[in-house]
This record gives C-alpha cells, sequence and structure tokens, in this order.
C-alpha cells in the first residue's frame, strides 16, 4: 500500500463510517480495486476505524462527560439509584444503550465469522447496498416525528444495528431509518444513533486487535497508517455534522440514490 491508496481508503471510512452508505462495505470495494490482498489490511482497518472513533468522541465530548461525571455522583446523591436513572437524563441514556447493544453483541459473538465468510466479498457487498439504498428511501415519505427514545424504541433500533454486521448494509442508516419509522425526533435519534455505536465499536476494535497480536501484526509501513488515521478522523468529524445537518433538515433517503448507483455499478463490474 502507497500513501495515495492509505489517504483513499482513510477517507472512504471517514466518510462512510457515518453516512449512510455503508464504511465496511465501502472498504471492501476500495480495498478490492486498490490493493488487493494487502498483507497489513486487517491492522489498516483497525487504525481507521480507531480514527473514525475518534472523531465522534470528539464530536460528541461534552455529553459523554456529562454521562461520566452522572455515574460518579451517583453515590453522593441522597435518591437512590431507582429513581436517580429515572431522573436523570445521561444515567436515563447510558441504560438506553445497554439495551441497544445487545442484538448486535448476540449477533456478532455468534455469527460473525459466519457473515464473514459468505458475504465478505465485493458481489454480496453490491447486494446489501441496494437493500441500504431501499431502506432509507423507505424514510420519504414519513412526516412524524415526535416520539422520544424508550427502552422498547431502544431495543428495536438495536435489533437494526445488528444487521449492520452484513458489509453493505449502513450501521448508521439502519438505525436512524428504524427510528424514523418509529418516529423519534430527529435530532435525538441522531445523537441515540451515534452514541449508542461507541461501545459497541469499542468491543470490536478490542476484538480486532486481539486478532491482530494472535497473528503477530507488527507495524510496518507506520507512514501509511498515520496517514489513514489522519484522514478518517478529520473526515469522519465532518461527515458526522452533515449527517445530523441533512437529518435536520433533510432527512437521509437522498442517499439512497448513491446507494444503488455504487451497488448497480459494483454488479455490473464484479459479475
Amino acid at each position: 500500500m502507497n500513501l495515495l491508496d492509505s489517504f483513499i481508503l482513510g477517507l472512504i471510512q471517514g466518510l462512510t463510517e457515518f453516512l449512510p452508505v455503508s464504511s465496511s462495505g465501502h472498504l471492501v470495494l476500495g480495498e478490492s480495486l486498490l490493493i488487493g490482498n494487502y498483507h497489513q489490511k486487517l491492522l489498516f482497518e483497525v487504525v481507521t476505524n480507531f480514527g473514525t472513533l475518534c472523531s465522534i468522541l470528539v464530536y460528541y465530548r461534552s455529553r459523554i462527560v456529562d454521562i461520566i461525571y452522572s455515574w460518579i455522583n451517583i453515590p453522593r446523591s441522597s435518591q437512590p439509584f431507582s429513581e436517580q436513572w429515572q431522573t436523570d437524563p445521561n444515567l436515563k441514556l447510558t441504560w438506553l444503550i445497554i439495551i441497544s447493544m445487545i442484538p448486535a453483541a448476540i449477533v456478532g459473538f455468534l455469527f460473525k465469522d459466519t457473515i464473514q465468510a459468505y458475504f465478505l466479498n465485493p458481489f454480496m457487498v453490491c447486494i446489501m447496498l441496494m437493500i441500504t439504498g431501499s431502506m432509507l428511501f423507505s424514510t420519504r415519505f414519513l412526516k412524524s416525528f415526535s416520539n422520544k427514545v424508550h427502552p422498547g424504541s431502544a431495543l428495536l433500533i438495536g435489533i437494526a444495528q445488528a444487521f449492520a454486521i452484513l458489509p453493505g448494509i449502513s450501521r448508521s442508516g439502519s438505525t436512524i431509518s428504524a427510528g424514523l419509522h418509529l418516529g423519534i425526533k430527529r435530532k435525538e435519534l441522531a445523537n441515540f444513533s451515534f452514541l449508542m455505536v461507541i461501545p459497541v465499536s469499542v468491543g470490536a476494535m478490542l476484538l480486532e486487535v486481539k486478532d491482530l497480536v494472535a497473528a503477530g501484526a507488527t507495524m510496518h509501513g507506520a507512514e501509511t497508517l498515520v496517514i489513514g488515521f489522519v484522514t478518517s478522523f478529520i473526515s469522519g468529524y465532518y461527515a458526522l455534522k452533515y449527517l445530523i445537518y441533512m437529518l435536520q433538515h433533510k432527512g437521509i433517503y437522498p442517499f439512497a440514490w448513491y446507494c444503488w448507483a455504487v451497488g448497480i455499478a459494483g454488479l455490473i463490474y464484479f459479475w
């Protein structure tokens, strides 16, 4: 991999991690077209995933600090914990995120290797992108968004997130589409959708690091890893800001046309 390849793939990861077009699917397609069977592919993916994780931590840094502060202050409160988590919005959000994590944790633990064996190829990614496009377009005519996230809707959004283990199914696209169909307020949905991915991303990254250690990976070609990290971090931060703006003002259905276009082009190319 050369520096230009690392820049392009870092940019792909950063832009597509938050835009509802599937980062995993785009990386499969990008790696197939640019670098083929790069021997440090997993290490590069871990580094770029860490870059986008850092971008979301920076973007939501104030809310994350508030959540941590609320948990630290639990022993100091005169209220019993059973009441605190219902009255403190930060504690309540934490429990909703934990509920949303359950489906993805189960699917990832039980089926990740099987799914990757059958779906981690460019042709299947293109089919999944077509499905993502249809999912996004399904939100086109939704009008009412007045509900809040509650335990039931958090679980349903978590189930939608679990489907994103399929390369080509967008995580943000599936969770936001599910939330819109549930009538959740757009701003609250955006914040919940991206905050809920933090623990899932951390868990997935730790498993990947474990695989890297077991495989004896080295930091050969560190300059390409640095370029990939910086590019994915910066592009991810601005992609996140842009998607939140789009969700609040126009919705996410316009991205359906892009998913369909890439999916059709890929099906023709990889046939």
